[in-house]
């Protein structure tokens, strides 16, 4: 049992909280606006928003203006992951029921000059959910040797006005987990991204047989236009059609029947379609190894994170970010998001209570104004 309590104190040592912030201070002067994108750059304010768990506690940093490019940092010690799980965590409130624009964070490297932030700025890591119209996703992107590299998979994201919690987790064995409001969302291993080269190619050497095959049904040789086919036009005058009683050719000129479509008309003619009794399947080009494969056991691992960063565009402001956790403790980040998430619990019941209760009015408004119309109608029939 002693040996026990001694490993989880050296666990616990070892766990690092590199970056935390959930602006319970009031204000976010650890935070850096970037001056890159002038009078295109929108402000950022502090909030709860109109539903919320705790007063303190929900407050985060609040996009303020349309259509406005958003751009602020917050430094913290320099740390490598090497070795260690990293973990990515904050919560985002579209209050604003968003349509066009990025809910997502960056970590950067050293060596970023804050004042400049911007799109081009190199990073490590971008996460977190992006919304523009009918595309919504969560993004996950990790950056391998100079280049940003894209999870292949579409992640889901959320896009209703309530607040939601995003983790990502990348261990030293160079598998990942996603989570939304702490349930996995998306789990796997590196091979959900193209980092590497493929590990199989077409062979150069091979090329499809030019005899091969591969349609798979062919028109009917056997098969005959049927003669006078091409007789029989697509419109008729309408044979039902009869000359009015009062029509007058002198006046009116010579009465004709108004065009339709021919019954019997059947469009182009086209032969029927059967097997093709060559065909062989599709041809499948033969793999060979890919001389430029090679694995690497360290595409996770990063010298050095030492920012926090908020780089987006949005058309509607007003999404508050909160609960920003670096950490190398996925216990701590699961134990902080459940403390989040009994807040958000609250902050969706205040919602709900509050679209009900408008529901209720314009169904009371509604009411009223059918009732004032009735007694109109029954004040004219007096009046009659």
């Amino acid at each position: 049992m002693k040996a026990f309590f001694v490993l989880a104190l050296i666990v616990l040592a070892r766990a690092a909280v590199y970056f935390e912030e959930d602006f319970t201070s009031g204000n976010f002067d650890r935070w850096v606006v970037s001056t890159f994108k002038g009078a295109e750059a929108g402000k950022f304010g502090l909030s709860h928003g109109k539903f919320f768990g705790d007063e303190k506690k929900d407050v985060g940093l609040k996009t303020l203006e349309d259509a406005r490019f958003y751009q602020i940092s917050s430094a913290f010690p320099s740390f490598s992951n090497k070795g260690k799980s990293l973990v990515l965590q904050f919560s985002v409130k579209h209050e604003q029921n968003i349509d066009c624009g990025g809910g997502y964070v960056k970590l950067l490297p050293s060596g970023l000059d804050q004042k400049s932030f911007n799109g081009d700025s190199v990073y490590n890591i971008m996460f977190g959910p992006d919304i523009c119209g009918g595309n919504k996703r969560t993004h996950a992107i990790v950056t391998y040797k100079g280049k940003n590299h894209l999870i292949r998979d579409n992640v889901e994201t959320r896009s209703d006005e309530l607040s939601h919690l995003y983790t990502l987790i990348i261990n030293p064995d160079q598998t990942f987990k996603i989570l939304i409001d702490n349930e996995a969302v998306r789990e796997g291993t590196f091979d959900s991204w193209d980092f590497l080269p493929p590990k199989e190619i077409n062979d150069p050497a091979i090329s499809k047989p030019e005899d091969w095959v591969d349609e798979r049904q062919i028109d009917d040789p056997e098969d005959v236009k049927p003669e006078g086919y091409d007789d029989i036009p697509q419109t008729i005058p309408d044979p039902d059609a009869e000359q009015p009683e009062d029509w007058d050719t002198e006046l009116d000129g010579e009465w004709e029947a108004p065009i339709i479509d021919n019954p019997e008309y059947r469009g182009p003619w086209r032969p029927k379609r059967i097997d093709n009794p060559a065909y062989k399947g599709e041809w499948v080009h033969p793999q060979i190894p890919n001389p430029e494969y090679y694995t690497d056991d360290n595409i996770y691992a990063f010298d050095s994170h030492a920012f926090i960063g908020i780089e987006i565009w949005q058309v509607k402001a007003g999404t508050i970010f909160d609960n920003f956790l670096v950490t190398d403790d996925v216990t701590l980040a699961h134990s902080r998001g459940v403390e989040a998430l009994a807040r958000f619990a609250v902050e969706k019941e205040q919602h709900e209570a509050a679209a009900e209760a408008e529901r209720k009015a314009a169904e009371e408004a509604a009411a009223a104004a059918e009732e004032e119309e009735d007694d109109d109608d029954d004040d004219e029939k007096e009046e009659l």
